[in-house]
């Protein structure tokens, strides 16, 4: 029996992970973009730092999650 991903929680994690990635490097170039633009609306790109750093704190959770602790 083949498990859906929704019944492998490991699974739909790793899947999150991966697409919080993506999103957080597209963000990265649409920062970049705005930047390079003479007179870019610097509003906006206090916005999607800010959904940047959210994303990263997501995936750093999503990380640790999915690591094993180890007992030393």
């Amino acid at each position: 029996m083949v498990l859906e991903q929704d019944d492998d929680p490991l699974a739909a994690m790793r899947s999150e992970l991966s697409r919080l990635k993506q999103e957080h490097r597209d963000l990265d170039s649409a920062i970049d973009a705005l930047d390079a633009m003479n007179g870019g609306d610097q509003l906006q790109v206090q916005r999607l730092k800010k959904r940047k750093l959210i994303l990263k704190d997501r995936i750093s959770f999503i990380e640790d999650e999915l690591t094993p602790d180890i007992i030393a």
